[in-house]
């Protein structure tokens, strides 16, 4: 659990600004490069230095483009596991959506991959290590980061900030704690001991001048951690969930629920003061402070009035429910079972076994996920965004997913156009229930 003490700390460090965040950026069409390699880097200053793994030495990497623009980026991987890249929430290719195991051969120690696609969607996007059966320790290593594309015409702000929210599992000392077997893991997975945002110490410092507008991309790093974020001292106005636009919106109560693999993007308006402050809380314990905003210096001009972002053209309009394909998909777990400790449809993932559905390109699905188990469960569906059902299956949520989470001993109902060729997983979020078998697979042909 994340402690008072961890907290106190927390607070009582210098705050790092939030361009500390390195990696691959820019935007000129050239080749990025991310080196995979451990690095020596004290995570908490207090502290000795953690053995974590970096992309070209930091944390965190941001790789911007415009919408349109091809992808090139060329994985070396200087670290003693196989890796490979998913992008999660990118509708792309399923040759460069990098499942280790079933799109691509994992990229082995020493060896090098080169990923290249044009995304087909604006957003706001994971990078995140994604072997069949070994992705949790890479990731909680470090190796994350983000994929922003950016729209032809974006929303007017002061400043466009990426934030990426990771926990870590430390000893006292400050070192990672060791690592388990998935099936040894703890059937939460592997929560930390240590928030950090864009990997540096929280809370993260902001400023921006009175009467300033923020856009905010947070996404959730986490292995197995969810919760709940809330917006104190300012305006916050949801614009895109899992990066496809929504109609905008504030949060209910000035909160949100952040669950692994989850990205929003928010408007945020300020105060018209010198001095007003505003902050984004992690609701864990407590409440931990992850940024805090502060206006300063003159007054900037009134802004236009918030608006939506243009719906993206490439999502259907509607999804004909009456003609779907429709699978149920019961997850089941027993964290004592060595073999098998979590399964859908009585089976662990398998990559050489038949797809959980296979249609034809075009098709409307809906999936019945009910969950068995006394533990919620975030899933992502691969190359798809998706339509959160209502109960009856008399219509859907204002907003797409690419992620959601499926509460203890619950059935929710997700719709999407199987539109994208390929082999997609169904995978949890939770990176040691994935490692440990928790996942599956449709097939489009």
């Amino acid at each position: 659990m994340i402690t008072r003490r961890a907290v106190t700390a927390g607070l009582a460090t210098t705050l790092f600004a939030v361009s500390r965040q390195g990696g691959a950026q820019g935007s000129d069409g050239s080749e990025r490069v991310l080196t995979a390699k451990p690095t020596l880097m004290k995570l908490r200053p207090d502290a000795t230095a953690a053995d974590v793994w970096t992309f070209n030495g930091s944390l965190s990497p941001v790789v911007r483009l415009k919408l349109g623009e091809e992808l090139r980026l060329r994985l070396e991987n200087g670290t003693s596991l196989p890796l490979s890249l998913h992008f999660h929430g990118i509708r792309g290719p399923n040759a460069s959506d990098g499942v280790g195991g079933l799109t691509q051969e994992p990229v082995a120690a020493g060896g090098n991959h080169e990923y290249r696609f044009a995304p087909p969607d604006a957003g706001t996007f994971l990078i995140r290590p994604c072997v069949l059966g070994g992705s949790a320790e890479p990731t909680e290593r470090g190796l994350s980061g983000l994929l922003i594309v950016e729209e032809p015409d974006p929303p007017q702000v002061d400043r466009d900030i990426a934030l990426l929210v990771d926990d870590w599992r430390l000893e006292d000392d400050g070192s990672l704690a060791s690592f388990e077997k998935p099936v040894e893991a703890a059937p939460a997975g592997r929560l930390g001991s240590w928030l950090s945002v864009n990997g540096a110490s929280t809370p993260q410092r902001v400023e921006v001048p009175p009467g300033g507008r923020l856009r905010l991309r947070l996404a959730n790093a986490c292995n197995a951690r969810a919760m709940r974020l809330r917006f104190d001292g300012m305006k916050a106005y949801v614009i895109a969930i899992d990066g496809q636009p929504t109609s905008t919106f504030e949060p209910l109560r000035a909160s949100l629920p952040f669950a692994s693999g989850t990205r929003y993007d928010l408007l945020v308006d300020l105060g018209q003061d010198a001095g007003s402050t505003g902050t984004v809380t992690a609701l864990i314990g407590d409440g931990m402070p992850l940024v805090e905003i502060v206006t300063s210096g003159e007054r900037r001009p009134d802004l236009p009035a918030i608006a939506p972002l243009p719906t993206n053209p490439k999502l259907p309009d509607s999804i004909r429910l009456q003609s779907a394909t429709r699978k149920d998909v019961v997850i089941k777990g027993d964290p004592k079972a060595r073999d098998a400790p979590w399964t859908i449809n009585g089976l662990a993932g398998r990559a050489a076994g038949p797809p959980l559905v296979k249609v034809k390109r075009g098709t409307p699905v809906v999936l019945a996920v009910t969950n068995q188990t006394s533990f919620a469960q975030p899933l992502h569906l691969h190359g798809h965004a998706f339509r959160l059902l209502h109960p009856l299956d008399d219509g859907w949520e204002p907003y797409w997913l690419d992620t959601t989470q499926v509460p203890e001993n619950r059935t929710v109902r997700i719709a999407f156009v199987a539109d994208n060729p390929g082999k997609w997983l169904l995978a949890s979020t939770v990176l040691e229930r994935f490692d440990a078998g928790l996942w599956t697979w449709i097939e489009v042909t």
